[in-house]
This record gives structure tokens, C-alpha cells and sequence, in this order.
């Protein structure tokens, strides 16, 4: 669970990195597009495992965006990023499973790790 806060509590911190100028990709975006992947995944994978989480991940990739505010293509290769994340495991997983609930812990800790260091490495 502190996981699940962690990562929430990170994503407020990306507002801290400096924005890509208007159209131009931030030097982060592929760690940012990992991290929509991750939030899709996870906006599936939690909610099969029963976690009533209700729209958690879709409001934390929500927040992401509005924080970021990418646009143009940078917004729609992010937004991809995360249906990607959300259909394959869609796809793969009807029910929880032992594997989709380890799936789970490591994009727990996949994605804090990519929110901390992008904080780390591009904030102000």
C-alpha cells in the first residue's frame, strides 16, 4: 500500500520538472511514456485483483497530464502510451492470477522508481 502512495505522491511532484518547449519532446518523455504505460497497466491489473480502487490510476494519468500539459503529439503518444499499457494486459488478464498480481508489484515499483528519478534528475 505505501507503494500505491508513493506513486501518487510523486506524480505531484513532476510539476517540478521544467516543460518542453510547445511541440518539442521534454528530454524525459520516454521515461514519461513508460510511466503512462505503467499507469494503464495498473488501472487493469488493480482493478481485476479486486482492489476497488474505482478510477485511481486513470485519475492519477489525468493528473500526469494536466501537470505536464503536454500537447499536439507529445499528449497523444502519452495518452497511447497508457491505453497500450491498459489493452495488453486487457487482453491477458480476465481474472487476478498469481502472475498478474506480481505483475502488479513490479510496476508498483517500476513506476515509482521512474517518477523519482525523473523528479531527481529535471527538477528546478
Amino acid at each position: 500500500m505505501k507503494k500505491l502512495l508513493a506513486i501518487g505522491s510523486i506524480l505531484l511532484c513532476l510539476s517540478l520538472p521544467a516543460r518542453a518547449a510547445e511541440g518539442d519532446p521534454a528530454p524525459f518523455d520516454p521515461d514519461l511514456q513508460r510511466l503512462a504505460e505503467i499507469l494503464g497497466a495498473l488501472h487493469h491489473l488493480r482493478a481485476v485483483c479486486g482492489a476497488n480502487e474505482g478510477q485511481k490510476w486513470r485519475n492519477e494519468m489525468q493528473a500526469l497530464i494536466d501537470t505536464e500539459a503536454p500537447s499536439g503529439e507529445r499528449r497523444d503518444r502519452i495518452v497511447a502510451r497508457f491505453n497500450r499499457g491498459f489493452r495488453s494486459f486487457q487482453e491477458t488478464y480476465r481474472t487476478c492470477t498469481p502472475a498478474a498480481d506480481l505483475a502488479i508489484r513490479r510496476y508498483l515499483d517500476e513506476g515509482a522508481k521512474i517518477a523519482r528519478e525523473i523528479t531527481a534528475r529535471y527538477a528546478n
